[in-house]
């Protein structure tokens, strides 16, 4: 039995294979998100906004996702037989699940951004969360980690053990973590980036996607032995499985950054357009005032 997805070398089938070791992490990660919520809840007596039914369902699809992406058969598939799943892998758990994991985290204390933001400066834990979701600091984090964690040598050296594989796959959760904390604001007093910053950091994230897309795209050899090397799945060639990992990485980085960038831009002009009513009514107001005076 093994605790961890890992490249193991033998034959692929269909038998459902057990890691302990990721049923162990998610349900820790539910109970820590559920006892988040029941403090926070005691906290703000139930009322405030982002203890509300869709930020707990944000939570729960991004624990979900999680366990699909680490669990069999995806994470079997990824870290020892298919270049395209290790794909999809990435984004479950770079770039969609700790999205919604930031989005459903609950607030730990009634303070205002600028309180917390004092609050989080007195422990030592606080103040470097602080400093690693810097906006500067957070794109150039994360950037690092996906051309890093896509570089061959990594990838063939650490996909071959589980540790090593648990190693890859939690600096894609981190990094994801540290990379959405700036655009939707999270706790210890990170504010959501305004508009039109969050877009400039947004395309910048698209940066190391498109590069190593690229790079598989237009290899006519197979980059990563770890994929070269394991047992074949009937209907898929090693060299199609990397196009479509890159077709992947490309479309795929795409559609999160676009589609990103959308609602950013449609929730700018909604602000826009709510903030222009605000003023015409003070400003009908005003005229009242001197009407009547």
């Amino acid at each position: 039995m093994q605790w961890w997805c890992s490249a193991q070398g033998i034959a692929w089938t269909w038998t459902w294979r057990p890691y302990v070791g990721v049923w162990i992490m998610i349900l820790a990660l539910a109970v820590w998100y559920w006892r988040s919520y029941k403090r926070a809840a005691r906290e703000w007596n139930g009322d405030h906004p982002r203890l509300r039914a869709p930020h707990v369902v944000a939570a729960i699809a991004g624990i979900a996702l999680l366990w699909i992406a680490f669990d069999w058969p995806i994470g079997t598939l990824g870290a020892g037989y298919l270049a395209s799943v290790h794909m999809v892998q990435f984004f479950l758990i770079a770039m969609i699940a700790p999205a919604l994991l930031v989005a459903g985290w609950p607030p730990s204390a009634p303070e205002s951004y600028e309180e917390s933001s004092h609050a989080a400066r007195r422990t030592p834990v606080r103040w470097l969360v602080n400093a690693l979701t810097h906006p500067i600091v957070a794109i150039v984090i994360f950037d690092a980690v996906v051309v890093g964690t896509h570089a061959p040598p990594v990838v063939d050296t650490l996909m071959a053990t589980q540790v090593g594989s648990f190693v890859l796959d939690m600096a894609w959760l981190i990094a994801g973590i540290v990379f959405w904390w700036p655009l939707i604001g999270g706790p210890f007093g990170r504010p959501p980036l305004r508009t039109p910053l969050d877009i400039a950091y947004i395309f910048a994230s698209s940066l190391s996607h498109t590069g190593i897309s690229m790079y598989l795209l237009l290899a006519r050899f197979p980059v990563y032995s770890v994929f070269e090397l394991a047992p074949p799945i009937s209907g898929i060639s090693k060299l199609t499985d990397q196009d479509l990992a890159g077709g992947l990485m490309l479309l795929g980085g795409a559609a999160i950054v676009l589609g990103t960038i959308t609602v950013v831009f449609f929730k700018w002009q909604a602000e826009l357009e709510r903030e222009e009513v605000r003023e015409r009514r003070e400003q009908e107001a005003d005229s009242s005032e001197l009407l009547r005076g």
